[in-house]
């Protein structure tokens, strides 16, 4: 009877109890749960290893720590693949050659899937951005396309150079700036060009009112909001409250551009003359936006960082965009009076930026091999597979860590030292995955590598820089890419900055 009285008073004061406090314990008992069923299922002998501990202590490295993480799960289970637990999610491990390959081109592992659960990064409105049907999904990748078709693409390398020089002039004539504060930013604005409207694009505030909604979605991205996001934290609240206020930007853009009948060139009019649903002009807005200003940020960042560090390769850009200019002198034969670099460089035609210009490509190519810290993320939609003799079951997550490749010394002799002129790996299969491989390709690669090449150009003709301490003196060590910061690769905030002077040249 002991037990019997204690129980019901147990459960009188659970009853009587608030709901913040019954919730509370909800969520404790579903996690205690989770943690004893976990902790007693064991390996069959054609599964992936698991790490060894418990189950719950993957949580908090995978999300903040994930490549220290990921290798010492390699280290720890011996094994170039193994698996664990994110709460009743099984994430399996791969690396290697061979399981590379069959990563990027099994048939079931799917993109979306995976992404969304692991990363939850980007803004979540049913029917918008996620829970998408398949058809819904394939036309917001065929606008992309259409996005970067020779006409559209052309059109918009005058408006890129000329929001970079905007931006740039903004600097000033010399000082000292963080990349990933300064280039971050532009390559935001270059994004938002690209991507939504002129409103938008022409309005200095909105975009930076953007920009920080963005963010706070980066930095509310926590284990919680990712894997329990029904939980009210703190951090789910202002990511939804920060989703609320972006869908309502976008909306309100789109409202006003067909209430006004006035037809602008720009990426949201070409998806309303094709006669798109307003969730899917949305939709695209939404998620393309900061899914291209993140990626296509880091590399920026961590380039003119890279150029700054290393003046030969800074030479080097410089004279191969000189040479670009001289070829197309044409252009401005006509002008009596000097002309900005900025127009100078928008009389390039994209054929040249994309066909004459190997120096830049091997500058961006070197930049993403040893700067992007991605972790290609799929789900198992079925049939279960095997990678290296271990099962893939259907519903499990499979992730492939870049790093695997990038920064393997045997591809790659001294991996993290920045050398654009290191000869490509063509014999290894999936040697080189910066913008993807198989299957799964970077729909956005051809936008962000223009976008890379207009922004260097204007930098490396406009300014002398160098890389300095917090203190603005001459560093003697190079910055060094932090692989567990996802998002960026930054090293830690202040460590470095960035000393620039403008050179003579007109912007």
């Amino acid at each position: 009877m002991p037990y019997a009285i204690g129980l019901q008073a147990a459960s009188t004061a659970m009853v009587s109890a608030g709901c913040a406090t019954q919730f509370t314990l909800a969520v404790i008992v579903v996690l205690l749960i989770l943690l004893v069923t976990s902790a007693v299922q064991k390996d069959g002998l054609d599964e992936p290893a698991s790490l060894p501990g418990n189950p719950f202590l993957a949580i908090f490295p995978f999300f903040r720590k994930r490549y220290d993480f990921l290798n010492w799960g390699f280290h720890a289970t011996g094994q170039s693949i193994f698996q664990f637990s994110l709460l009743r999610n099984k994430v399996i491990v791969v690396s290697g050659e061979s399981a590379r390959e069959a990563f990027f081109t099994a048939k079931g592992l799917d993109l979306t899937e995976g992404f969304k659960i692991l990363s939850g990064a980007i803004p979540m409105v049913r029917g918008v951005t996620s829970d998408l049907q398949t058809k819904r999904i394939a036309l917001i990748h065929k606008r992309l396309a259409n996005v970067q078709r020779n006409a559209p693409l052309s059109e918009l390398i005058p408006q890129i150079l000329e929001d970079s020089r905007r931006v740039m002039e903004g600097w000033g004539d010399s000082g000292i700036f963080d990349p990933f504060d300064n280039i971050y930013e532009l390559i935001f604005q270059t994004t938002i060009r690209s991507l939504t409207s002129e409103e938008i694009a022409d309005n200095p505030i909105l975009v930076a009112r953007l920009k920080t909604l963005y963010d706070t979605l980066d930095t509310g991205t926590t284990p919680a909001t990712v894997l329990l996001p029904w939980l009210p934290t703190p951090a789910m609240l202002q990511k939804l409250w920060a989703t609320k206020e972006i869908y309502d930007i976008v909306v309100k853009a789109v409202d006003a551009r067909e209430k006004s009948g006035l037809p602008r060139n720009d990426t949201l009019q070409m998806l309303l003359d094709f006669g798109d649903e307003k969730l899917v002009v949305v939709g695209f807005i939404m998620g393309l936006l900061i899914a291209g200003a993140r990626a296509t940020g880091t590399t920026a960042s961590w380039l003119m960082t890279f150029l700054a560090g290393h003046p030969e390769w800074h030479s080097k850009a410089a004279a191969e965009v000189d040479s670009l200019l001289a070829s197309n002198l044409s252009y401005n034969s006509g002008s009596s009076s000097p002309q900005s670099l900025s127009s100078r460089l928008a009389g390039i035609p994209l054929e040249a930026w994309e066909q004459n210009t190997p120096i830049l490509d091997a500058i961006i190519r070197e930049t993403t091999r040893v700067a992007q810290p991605h972790t290609a993320m799929r789900r198992n939609l079925g049939p279960e597979f095997y990678i290296n003799n271990k099962i893939i079951p259907t519903g499990a997550y499979v992730i492939y860590p870049f790093s695997d490749i990038h920064l393997d010394p045997e591809i790659y002799p001294d991996p993290w030292k920045f050398d654009p002129g290191r000869k490509e790996s063509i014999d290894t299969p999936f040697g080189y995955v910066g913008w993807g491989g198989g299957k799964t390709l970077c729909l956005g690669t051809r936008l962000a590598k223009v976008e890379l090449k207009l922004i260097t150009a204007m930098y490396v003709l406009g300014f002398r820089h160098s890389v300095v301490d917090r203190y603005g003196r001459p560093s003697n060590t190079l910055p060094i890419p932090n692989w567990n910061d996802i998002l960026l690769c930054r090293p830690q905030k202040g460590s470095f900055y960035l000393k620039y002077e403008r050179t003579p040249v007109m912007l």
